[in-house]
């Protein structure tokens, strides 16, 4: 199979160079101006920490989301535990979510001395089962935390109903899904609170760490505006032990300058897993398993992930024909050592189980071009037209 067979051309189309997984380099060459002015302004300011710049991001995220309130602060991980504790979560505590995720989502209900309680994921979208959240429910429960994994909201208005029924509260992990809708609604607006992350690696990131919070309960934006400086209404007063996690200004200038493209990007992304979508039918690779995207949802690709068998040898043979991939995640929280306390045994949770042996991650950033995607999906069906996969089958066998 040439390098232009999946295209469905007949020009010839010569291996393109190295490329990366995400090219955050290529990205800052398009927009190097304005970013570079709005970290000369703040320079020029000296107001580092929170003030206007934090302010003025805060208000353009709550209008592009369409919530009330949008509260910065130091990271995607601090917004867990900061929701958390507006909340009132705390010892004894019980939050339902799953254990398919970056460990934040679990490690700032365990940092709290509450207890996350595991529930399995749905096949197809990865992302929670809302049909296994009822029976994970307790007297005990204090919330939900539902995640938008890979750029796509899951399944919220079974998860809203039954939260709603019970006085419980659903927080939405939504640090790889800014820019997704559910339903018509942008993923932020769909629980109590939502949590973002700015991560470099996000679909809009920033220069370093960076967090966001949502919601439209007025009560609790106040209390996280003062629980993300030390629990301080005003200098040398608190009220309640907060922690240090303020957005600083250099942030904050940084992504208001990315947030007028994120749209952009994001449809970019889009066409990448349609080009995807395309190469691979036309491969004709039955063995793999491509992102399946519900008529009432708006996915953002934050990751394209694709399921297959023997995911290991695959990736190393991508990795020998200078392809990168990456794995989100290899191994599922529930059997991590960081949670051995919980009990939870190999099998409890086998769906999630699965996926962390089957799921690999294909470059889908928005600078991809279209001779890199056709090169990463023939390295793919070599593989799987190889004898090499057909003597790991059979060993499998």
């Amino acid at each position: 199979m040439s390098a232009s067979s999946v295209a469905g051309t007949e020009r010839v189309v010569h291996p393109p160079a190295k490329f990366p997984f995400l090219d955050l380099k290529a990205q800052f060459a398009g927009i190097r101006g304005e970013v570079t002015a709005a970290v000369m302004a703040v320079l020029e300011s000296q107001h580092f920490i929170l003030g206007p710049e934090v302010s003025a991001l805060e208000r353009e995220i709550a209008a592009y989301i369409g919530c009330n309130h949008a509260i910065g602060c130091a990271s995607g991980s601090d917004a867990l535990l900061l929701a958390l504790m507006a909340l009132g979560v705390g010892p004894g505590d019980e939050i339902i979510t799953v254990p398919f995720t970056f460990v934040a989502t679990a490690g700032s209900i365990a940092r709290l001395r509450a207890k996350p309680v595991f529930v399995d994921i749905d096949p197809i979208s990865y992302n929670i089962d809302a049909l296994q959240i009822e029976q994970a429910i307790t007297p005990r429960t204090k919330a939900i935390i539902p995640v938008h994994l890979f750029g796509m909201a899951a399944d919220m208005d079974p998860i809203r109903e039954i939260a709603a029924g019970r006085g419980i509260a659903v927080i939405e992990d939504a640090a790889q899904a800014i820019g997704a809708t559910y339903r018509g609604r942008h993923v932020g607006t769909l629980g109590t609170l939502a949590c973002f992350s700015f991560f470099p690696s996000k679909n809009l990131g920033g220069g370093g760490d960076g967090g966001m919070i949502t919601t439209d309960d007025d009560k609790l934006a106040e209390k996280l505006r003062v629980l993300r400086v030390h629990g301080s209404r005003k200098k040398y007063a608190y009220a309640v032990l907060g922690l240090n996690s303020r957005l600083d200004a250099m942030q904050a200038a940084i992504l208001r300058a990315k947030l007028p493209y994120l749209e952009a990007w994001a449809e970019l992304r889009r066409r990448n897993a349609d080009r995807y979508r395309s190469m691979f039918g036309k491969a004709r690779l039955s063995r793999v398993s491509l992102p399946v995207v519900p008529a009432d949802r708006v996915h953002v690709y934050n990751q394209f992930t694709i399921r297959v068998p023997q995911r290991d040898a695959l990736r190393s043979h991508l990795q020998a024909a200078g392809i990168p991939t990456e794995v989100y995640y290899p191994s599922p929280l529930h059997l991590e050592g960081a949670f051995v306390d919980l009990g939870y045994q190999c099998g409890d949770l086998p769906r999630c189980e699965r996926a962390c042996n089957e799921v690999v991650s294909l470059p889908v950033f928005p600078e991809l071009r279209e001779e890199h995607q056709n090169v990463v999906v023939n390295a793919i069906a070599d593989f799987f037209h190889s004898s090499q996969y057909e003597r790991i089958a059979d060993v499998s066998a």
